[in-house]
């Protein structure tokens, strides 16, 4: 069990460490580009998508961080292992995520309720053409970030994931407001910038609300818990179960379950019976990490 445990945490690490390595160079590169092209072409809403990717750069330190911690063994200081790591990283994230929205958004209104626009300038063909590209690579990242995510079940790497659609989404935003300043209307160009804090701030809130869940002990979904006591019910000599309850730490679930059997047998009887229910629920659920099987009696 230990050996199946320790490759599935080297498996873990080594997929986290490949996408953030992945991430953390598309995002330089994606930032360097936005930059240069934002600063040439006159484009502010392009400069705050370029902000947004660095940000993604910082986010998937964290990621990794938070990863690297979440996977190491159990200790006498921490028992029961680090998997709420990973939600503290995500929790970091968030608060990352919520500022960078913030300033972008506030940059913006102050140009926007300034009430003259005829400085702003308008964005060059260049600020279009790094708006595409932003878009293209981002959906591309988001994809694979996700689908990795969703492989090892890494809440850290999925909120990473989410940080990628929202720099794709904010991208779209740039785009229409660069292409609206471009028709005559300056102004556009900053209310993209809006959006795009609009956005940041929404994945903010999503990557918060899901780590806060998995911090307090939050039951698994009720899909999960009736395969759960399904899988017990189907055990040889269990008459019912009394109590089921779990909870997520991290991304692993804890199961605390009270089964009935016939009080009339011996004790190494009932033992083996709560033993097959523990191991059908181990093999047939990966994401269970700890079970506790209480066995009532029966009475004739």
């Amino acid at each position: 069990m230990n050996q199946k445990t320790n490759s599935s945490n080297e498996n873990f690490q080594t997929v986290a460490a490949r996408v953030s390595a992945v991430s953390i160079i598309g995002n330089l590169l994606l930032s360097a580009i936005k930059f240069l092209a934002g600063i040439i072409a006159g484009s502010d809403a392009m400069i705050s998508d370029a902000v947004h990717s660095v940000s993604d750069v910082f986010s998937t330190v964290i990621v990794i961080i938070g990863v690297r911690l979440s996977g190491k063994a159990s200790d006498k200081e921490h028992p029961y292992g680090h998997e709420r790591m990973e939600c503290v990283a995500a929790i970091i994230l968030s608060a990352i995520l919520l500022v960078t929205g913030l300033v972008i958004g506030y940059l913006a209104c102050g140009k926007i309720f300034s009430g003259d626009y005829s400085h702003l300038a308008i964005p060059g063909r260049l600020a279009l053409a790094a708006a595409v590209l932003s878009i293209v690579c981002k959906e591309a990242m988001f994809w694979y970030t996700q689908m990795n995510a969703k492989r090892i079940d890494s809440g850290a790497l999925m909120a990473d994931a989410w940080h990628h659609r929202s720099d794709s989404l904010s991208s779209i935003g740039a785009l229409i407001g660069i292409a609206g300043a471009r028709l005559g209307f300056p102004v556009l160009d900053p209310i993209a910038s809006i959006v795009i804090c609009i956005f940041i701030a929404k994945a903010a809130f999503d990557i918060f609300w899901d780590a806060i869940g998995k911090m307090v002990d939050q039951s698994c979904d009720d899909s999960t818990e009736a395969a759960l006591l399904n899988c017990a019910l189907s055990q040889e000599d269990v008459l019912g179960v009394d109590v089921l309850h779990t909870r997520m730490f991290g991304n692993k679930i804890y199961v605390d379950i009270e089964i009935r059997a016939d009080g009339e047998k011996k004790l190494w009887e009932t033992h083996e019976i709560a033993e097959n229910v523990h191991r059908s629920i181990e093999q047939n659920f990966p994401k269970v990490k700890h079970i506790m099987v209480h066995v009532n009696p029966e009475q004739h």
